[in-house]
C-alpha cells in the first residue's frame, strides 16, 4: 500500500461493525454497513478469511484491530508485533490501523522479574512519567507502520494512586505531542463513569474532539456497582446518550458497534446498529457539528488540528494527523502551567529550557530508561498482584483488585475454553473450578496456547484429583500438541500406526 502523502486527511468511514468469524455470514448481510474492523491477531495476510475478502470487493474497509501492542508498557514496542500488524494493514488495503492505550504484559529486564501476561488490556497511570513512555512507544509504532495510527481509551476497574491527569487531559497531550488519531469508545468512558467515578461529558469537553478517527460502542452489565466490559451484551441506554452528546460536538468520521461474545440474532444485530446510528443522528441535529451522514461510505475530508482548530498543514506526514508546526518537537510542545486549560497546554517558551526541555531530557536515552525502569516497576506490581497472587502495592483499592483479578481469572478459563475446546470436553464440570484454581498463583507467561498446556501438565503431574481415564485422556491430548510438530504427524508414530493397520488387516 502507498502511503499517503501531502495533506493530513481523515478516512470518512461510516457505520460498522466488529467482524468476527462467528457472525461472519451475518455482517455480510447487514444492511447500511460501510466498513468492518478485525482483530490483527486473529487474522493470517496469507489466509483472510472468505468473507472478509467477499466484503472487500464489495466496497467495504477493513480495519485492522490490534489487543496485543501494549503501547502503555514500560517496554518499547515489539518490533515482530509491529511488523505483524503492518503486515495485516497491508494485506486488508486499511486507511488505518488501532490499537489500545494500555499495557497487557509486566516484568522482565527492565524489573529483573519473570515476564507476566495480563491477558487482558489494563489501564496505564496518567502520570508524566507514562505519558512520556507512551508518547515515545506511539512514535515508534507509528514510524513502523505504513498507514496513520489510531489509539483507544480503554475501560477500568481500578484507579492507580497519585495521578496527575484527568483522562481528557492525558489524551489530548498525547494527541498533541505525537499526531495520533483517536480511537474513542464512549462504552468505556461509561464504565470508568460507574466504576472510578469519571465525568463522561467533562472527558469530552477535554478531548482534542478534531483528532478522531473513529468511535467504538458497546455493551456491558453491572453487579455490585461495578460495571463489566464484556461486549457480549446490549448496548445500553446510557453509552447511547454518550454518543449523543460526542456527535452533538463533532462529526465522528466513523462509528462502529463492538460484539465479542453471546451473538444475538442478525435482526437484534441490526437493530443495534441503527440505535447507534439514530444516537448520531440526534446529537447532530441537537449541537452544531457539520451535517455529514454516517451513510455516505468511505471518502475523505482534511483532518482539523486540535490545537488550531480548522486547517491543515500542507506538509503533515500521515502520521501527524493533528496539526504541528513543522519546525516543533512533539517533545517540545507542551506547557505544564497548572491553571491552563486542557485546550491551552501549547508553551510558547523557546525549547531551550523549562518544563519542555525537562520532558526532552526526560525522553532522551538515558533518563528514558529511568522512567522506562519506574514504570516497569509499577506495573510489575500491580500485575503480579493480578494474576500471582502477591500483597496488593500501596495506595490500591484491594476490594475493587480482588474483582479485577477474579475477571482476569474468568476470562483467561474462557479464552483458553475456547483455544482448547477439547479441555472443557475431557473434564467436563470439572474445567472451570479445576483452571480457577490453577490460575490463583500461575500467572500467564506465552499466551494462551501455552496457558493450555501449561494447565494440562499442572493437572497430569499433580494426578489427583482426576480420575485414571481422564488423566490418560489428558495426557493424550498434552503429547498431541506439546512438540514442534503435532505427535500424530512425527514419523516415528506414524510408522506405528500404519504398522498397527496392516497387522489388523491380516
Amino acid at each position: 500500500m502507498e502511503r499517503m502523502t501531502g495533506t493530513a486527511r481523515t478516512a470518512r468511514l461510516g457505520t460498522g461493525i466488529g467482524w468476527r468469524p462467528e457472525i461472519a455470514d451475518v455482517v455480510e448481510r447487514l444492511p447500511g454497513i460501510d466498513w468492518v474492523e478485525a482483530v490483527a491477531e486473529n487474522l493470517c495476510p496469507g489466509h483472510l478469511p472468505d468473507s472478509l475478502l467477499r466484503l472487500r470487493e464489495r466496497g467495504v474497509t477493513v480495519v485492522p484491530h490490534g489487543v496485543s501492542l501494549g503501547l502503555g508498557g514500560a517496554e518499547r514496542p515489539d518490533a515482530g508485533r509491529l511488523a505483524a500488524l503492518a503486515e495485516r494493514a497491508e494485506a486488508l488495503g486499511s486507511p488505518l490501523v488501532t490499537e489500545h492505550i494500555a499495557f497487557v504484559r509486566a516484568g522482565g529486564p527492565l524489573t529483573a522479574s519473570p515476564l507476566l501476561e495480563a491477558g487482558h488490556l489494563l489501564p496505564v497511570p496518567r502520570t508524566r512519567d507514562a505519558l512520556d513512555v507512551l508518547c515515545e512507544n506511539v512514535r515508534i509504532a507509528q514510524d513502523a507502520l505504513p498507514v496513520p495510527l489510531a489509539v483507544e481509551n480503554i475501560a477500568a476497574l481500578v484507579s492507580w494512586p497519585d495521578e496527575e491527569l484527568t483522562e481528557g487531559q492525558f489524551l489530548y497531550e498525547l494527541a498533541d505531542r505525537t499526531g495520533v488519531r483517536l480511537l474513542i469508545d464512549v462504552a468505556n468512558l461509561h464504565t470508568n463513569h460507574v466504576n472510578l467515578g469519571a465525568d463522561p461529558a467533562g472527558a469530552l469537553g477535554e478531548l482534542p474532539l478534531e483528532a478522531i478517527a473513529y468511535v467504538h460502542v458497546a455493551g456491558g452489565f453491572e453487579r455490585d456497582g461495578v460495571w463489566h466490559d464484556s461486549h457480549a451484551h446490549p448496548v445500553p441506554q446510557p453509552v447511547l446518550d454518550i454518543l449523543t452528546d460526542l456527535a452533538s460536538r463533532v462529526a465522528p468520521p466513523g462509528v462502529l458497534l463492538e460484539r465479542d461474545e453471546d451473538f444475538p440474532e442478525g435482526e437484534e444485530l441490526a437493530a443495534e446498529v441503527e440505535a447507534i446510528r439514530g444516537a448520531v443522528e440526534q446529537g447532530r441535529a441537537a449541537g452544531t457539528a457539520p451535517a455529514a451522514s454516517l451513510r455516505q461510505g468511505v471518502g475523505t475530508e482534511p483532518a482539523a488540528s486540535p490545537r488550531h482548530g480548522a486547517g491543515t498543514a500542507p506538509t503533515a506526514s500521515p502520521r501527524q494527523v493533528v496539526g504541528t508546526e513543522p519546525a516543533a518537537s512533539p517533545r517540545q510542545v507542551v506547557a505544564t502551567a497548572p491553571t491552563a486549560s486542557p485546550r491551552q497546554v501549547v508553551a510558547t517558551a523557546p525549547a531551550g529550557g523549562g518544563a519542555a526541555a525537562s520532558r526532552a531530557a526526560r525522553d532522551g536515552a538515558g533518563a528514558g530508561d529511568v522512567v522506562r525502569q519506574r514504570l516497569a516497576l509499577a506495573q510489575a506490581a500491580l500485575l503480579s498482584a493480578l494474576v500471582a497472587g502477591t500483597p496488593v502495592p500501596e495506595g490500591f483499592d484491594r476490594v475493587r483488585l480482588g474483582v479485577q483479578a477474579r475477571a482476569l481469572a474468568g476470562k483467561r478459563a474462557d479464552v483458553v475454553a475456547k483455544v482448547a475446546p477439547e479441555l472443557p470436553v475431557i473434564l467436563g464440570a470439572r474445567y472451570r473450578p479445576s483452571f480457577l484454581a490453577y490460575a490463583r498463583k500461575r500467572p500467564m507467561t506465552g499466551g494462551y496456547r501455552r496457558d493450555a498446556l501449561d494447565f494440562v501438565e499442572h493437572l497430569v503431574r499433580a494426578g489427583r484429583p482426576l480420575d485414571a481415564d481422564v488423566r490418560i485422556e489428558l495426557r493424550e491430548w498434552w503429547l498431541e500438541r506439546s512438540g514442534p510438530v503435532p505427535r500424530s504427524e512425527r514419523p516415528g508414530v506414524r510408522w506405528a500406526r500404519a504398522t498397527r493397520r496392516v497387522l489388523l488387516r491380516r
